[in-house]
């Protein structure tokens, strides 16, 4: 994202408009929002049309970088099975990365807060109902104000315009070096552990477009080898791909002024 960041200004956008193109390389379309929202409103519409294009086309753009920068016996490693995590554990996790997040990166607190709240209210086990109703009707209710409140955003004379081609144009671009970058650290990190390596098509999940790019790493896996499962190990590069988006939402926040 911050390749894109540098390439966004050197095409003319302002600073502020270029971290909020930035952004749409993680993928994550609610944090790309609530960047642009703060930063670059006038952009807003754009982004999100480009950023939910891109997470909805994850299936079609991940797989040709993946296969490109990967060999056949590299796609088909097979990792260790993954040790059972209690659920006093998953709190503390969720309590530790909130606060340490919260303290390192302030401005990246509402995004970090709603993640970990979500992931506490599940595994505390005495909020079901609560749970539920995140799960259903809270989740469904804000999907139809957030459409249509970004939609409203969406005037002619600023969607239908040259800067529209150009973010959606930067979007791919970020999304396609994530993926690159997410594949490439994974073959970088066996080269420094080569006893324990690990299947570098996981790390395109690095991407934040939770869980289809875990799903897409997992099933790239299979065309391969059909006995080897990436679901699980590929969730754990998508969730740090979540916190790290935030967390460079809240990066971009700070030093630019956003309010």
């Amino acid at each position: 994202m911050f390749v894109t960041f540098f390439g966004s200004i050197l095409l003319g956008f302002t600073t502020k408009q270029a971290a909020s193109i930035g952004i749409i390389g993680g993928a994550d379309g609610p944090t790309a929002i609530f960047l642009s929202n703060k930063l670059a409103p006038e952009l807003l519409g754009s982004i999100a049309v480009a950023a939910y294009s891109y997470m909805s086309l994850v299936p079609l753009l991940q797989p040709p970088i993946m296969r490109l920068l990967t060999t056949d016996k590299e796609r088909k490693i097979r990792m260790k099975s993954l040790r059972k995590v209690s659920k006093l554990e998953k709190l503390i996790f969720s309590m530790l990365v909130m606060i340490i997040c919260i303290l390192l990166v302030p401005d990246a607190s509402a995004l970090i807060a709603m993640l970990m709240l979500g992931n506490f209210l599940r595994e505390c086990a005495v909020t079901e109902r609560l749970v539920q109703a995140a799960q259903n009707e809270i989740i469904n209710v804000l999907t139809i104000f957030f459409g249509t409140s970004v939609g409203i955003t969406m005037r002619a004379d600023s969607f239908l315009a040259p800067s529209t081609l150009k973010i959606i144009l930067l979007g791919v671009i970020a999304f396609g070096i994530s993926t690159a970058g997410g594949v490439l650290m994974a073959k970088f990190r066996n080269v420094c552990s080569p006893k324990n390596p690990v299947n570098p098509l996981i790390g395109s999940a690095g991407v934040s477009a939770v869980p289809m790019a875990a799903r897409v790493s997992h099933t790239e896996g299979q065309r391969y080898d059909p006995g080897n499962y990436l679901l699980m190990h590929a969730m754990g590069p998508n969730v740090a791909g979540v916190i790290g988006t935030a967390v460079a939402a809240g990066y971009f926040i700070s030093p630019l002024g956003g309010s």
